[in-house]
């Protein structure tokens, strides 16, 4: 199990595998940040977590932002072999998904990919994204010569003002028919 402190309200890290993993609290928070796991498959023993499909990666996105529902149209039409899922946030399944990992469930600030039973957040998460579409998308793992800590300066306030900057969906993205598959029920 891991722990998240906030120190001072707006610094925070927390230990992810065998790294130390910084970043920043933006909403201050006060001393102690939700508990957060990162054991493989974690969420398989949560009671709140309803079972789902992981036998691929599922990537969870905010489904009434504009550039995060784009950036899941463009996962679908770069992932010809569908080796990812998709998930809204806001469905049920996505909900409780940010709740087991200590995310709040209405703001969604942050991408999640859940690849082999492992969470990647921010920054990782669209570089992991990245190199399973494979081809040139693979070269973003380029991205990790950076350290997370800075990447995610460069991430959070596009996460923070995504509404403003790109738009809000009145409704959360509906895939195609065909497309209906590639997402959690």
């Amino acid at each position: 199990m891991t722990v998240k402190r906030a120190l001072g309200g707006q610094l925070g890290f927390y230990v992810c595998g065998k790294e130390w993993v910084f970043h920043w609290c933006p909403k201050g928070g006060g001393d102690s940040v939700a508990a957060v796991t990162h054991r493989r498959f974690s969420y398989r023993g949560d009671p709140l977590v309803p079972p789902f499909g992981d036998d691929r990666p599922v990537l969870f996105f905010d489904g009434v932002c504009v550039l995060c529902s784009g950036f899941a149209q463009f996962v679908m039409r770069h992932d010809p072999h569908q080796r990812l899922c998709l998930c809204a946030a806001q469905s049920p399944t996505g909900q409780a998904i940010y709740r087991h990992y200590g995310l709040d469930p209405a703001v969604f600030e942050t991408n999640l990919l859940l690849s082999r039973g492992m969470p990647y957040f921010k920054s990782e998460a669209f570089i992991e994204t990245m190199s399973i579409l494979g081809g040139g998308r693979a070269a973003a793992r380029l991205l990790r010569l950076c350290p997370r800590a800075v990447r995610d300066l460069f991430y959070d306030p596009i996460a923070r003002h995504r509404y403003q900057w790109f738009g809000e969906r009145g409704t959360c993205f509906v895939p195609e028919p065909g497309d209906r598959g590639r997402f959690l029920q």
